[in-house]
C-alpha cells in the first residue's frame, strides 16, 4: 500500500511544483486554497486554508489524498468528502507538521477512509 505521505506518480506532480493558491476540491466540493505545501520525500502533504467554511481553519492534507492536479485552472483534487476533511484531526500550527503524534494521528485517519 502507498504512504498517505506520499503524492501517486500517476498525478504527475513533481518536485519542486508549486500548488500554493490552488483551489483544493473534493466531489461534494470546494475545500478551500493551498496555503503551503511541504514536499520533503516521504512527508508530503498540503496546508489547505478553508475560508470558505463558516469559522474557517487550516487542515492538513496528505499528499496520498491528492488525485488529481489541473496546473491550467489551478485546482488540486482530492478524494476525502468536505466532510471529512472537516473531521480530520485539527491543524493549529506549523510545528504539528514535526510532531510524530499529531502525523500519526493524521496518517492514521486518511488511512482508515481508504476503507
Amino acid at each position: 500500500m502507498r504512504s498517505v505521505w506520499m503524492y501517486a506518480p500517476e498525478i504527475g506532480c513533481g518536485a519542486g511544483r508549486s500548488m500554493v493558491g490552488f483551489t483544493v476540491e473534493a466531489a461534494d466540493g470546494v475545500i478551500g486554497h493551498v496555503d503551503r505545501q511541504k514536499d520533503e520525500p516521504g512527508m508530503q502533504h498540503l496546508v489547505v486554508d478553508t475560508g470558505v467554511w463558516k469559522f474557517g481553519r487550516s487542515v492538513l492534507i496528505p499528499a496520498g489524498a491528492v488525485t488529481g492536479i489541473d496546473a491550467e485552472a489551478q485546482k488540486v483534487y482530492v478524494t476525502p468528502s468536505r466532510e471529512e476533511i472537516k473531521a480530520a484531526p485539527r491543524f493549529a500550527t506549523d510545528s504539528e507538521t514535526a510532531d510524530p503524534g499529531y502525523l500519526s494521528e493524521v496518517g492514521a485517519y486518511y488511512l482508515a477512509l481508504r476503507g
